[in-house]
């Protein structure tokens, strides 16, 4: 998106514009100084469409909101508002590459590496779950990898794009609700209660990507592939990545549950248990469904407990049919 003339003169005593850097879906980035503070920032300027659909009233008070979380790998929010029709937010510019770019030049990551950015993602995960805020678009655009620190960016503008719209977040129709190849199966349920479980569910698929090259879903399957995720466990990792270890691929199982409540209950607990099985090559203590899918055994996977409740009520039924049969007239 190039910016309108209106837009860069409304800007001008702020910002000067030098270029732009990359183009999203709902959002393009501009690299600007900041006239005022002396330091270059990263523009975000919402798209003409995306900017009209919008209040921007709620759009900034949701933003707002976001500036005051402060983490060493959240990417902070420096000023938010409306210029020329436009909604945009500015954010710190820090020289690096994104998450997609690196795996686009090596497909895949060594355990350790992979480990070491889902940690610290975790780590930022857990600083903003604990201050009531959810991501809800965890993906790896918005890593940013800078030498040996990561970053995670766009922290909750989904949650402020989506009640600017003033769509339910959790409608995959909504705008900007998430990625649906990242999105949890909660997320994919109108009306569904998101809380911090759902980024497990998220930062679960990037770590499957960055260890395997190859997403848990097929995004390309449409609607229908998408939609498998509300009653079918990912397949494991061992399956498609034969070097990484069945205590590796039984972190990742949990974190990929498809009942939030089968989940790590908190990011810094998912990141403790790998860096454990990173480290030592042991699998942590994690349910018996789940390590049993994630090496491959009979019966690995877990569904919904409404679904094992209807089966179990099945098995009862039949085994009394059975013995009524059996029985002498």
């Amino acid at each position: 998106m190039d910016l309108p003339k209106a837009f860069r003169i409304a800007m001008a005593d702020r910002y000067e514009i030098e270029a732009r850097i990359a183009d999203g879906s709902v959002a393009s980035v501009f690299l600007a100084n900041d006239i005022r503070h002396g330091r270059r920032v990263a523009l975000k300027v919402l798209h003409p469409d995306a900017s009209a659909a919008f209040s921007d009233v709620r759009f900034v008070r949701e933003i707002k909101f976001l500036a005051h979380l402060q983490h060493p790998h959240i990417l902070a929010l420096y000023d938010s508002g409306l210029a020329a029709g436009l909604l945009y937010y500015v954010m710190p510019y820090v020289p690096g590459e994104s998450l997609r770019a690196r795996l686009d030049r090596e497909k895949h990551l060594a355990v350790r590496d992979a480990a070491r950015i889902a940690c610290q993602l975790a780590g930022a995960l857990d600083y903003a779950h604990r201050h009531g805020v959810v991501h809800r678009d965890i993906k790896p655009e918005n890593v940013l990898l800078a030498e040996t620190n990561v970053m995670l960016m766009d922290f909750g503008i989904a949650r402020a794009i989506g009640l600017a719209a003033g769509e339910q977040l959790t409608s995959p129709l909504a705008v900007g609700p998430g990625t649906p190849a990242y999105m949890s199966p909660e997320q994919f349920i109108p009306g569904a209660e998101l809380d911090g479980r759902t980024d497990i569910y998220s930062l679960g698929v990037v770590v499957y990507e960055t260890l395997s090259g190859e997403l848990p879903f097929d995004p390309a399957g449409g609607r229908t592939a998408l939609m498998r995720k509300l009653g079918q466990p990912a397949p494991s990792l061992t399956t498609v990545m034969s070097a990484v270890s069945p205590a590796i691929a039984g972190v990742v199982a949990r974190a990929l549950a498809v009942e939030p409540n089968d989940r790590y209950s908190s990011a810094a607990e998912f990141a403790n248990a790998l860096e454990a099985a990173a480290n030592a090559g042991t699998a942590p203590v994690a349910h018996p469904d789940v390590q049993a899918h994630a090496t491959g055994a009979p019966g690995g996977g877990r569904f919904p407990a409404r679904y094992r409740v209807a089966v179990a009520i099945v098995v009862v039924a039949l085994i009394a049919l059975g013995v009524r049969l059996a029985m002498p007239r």
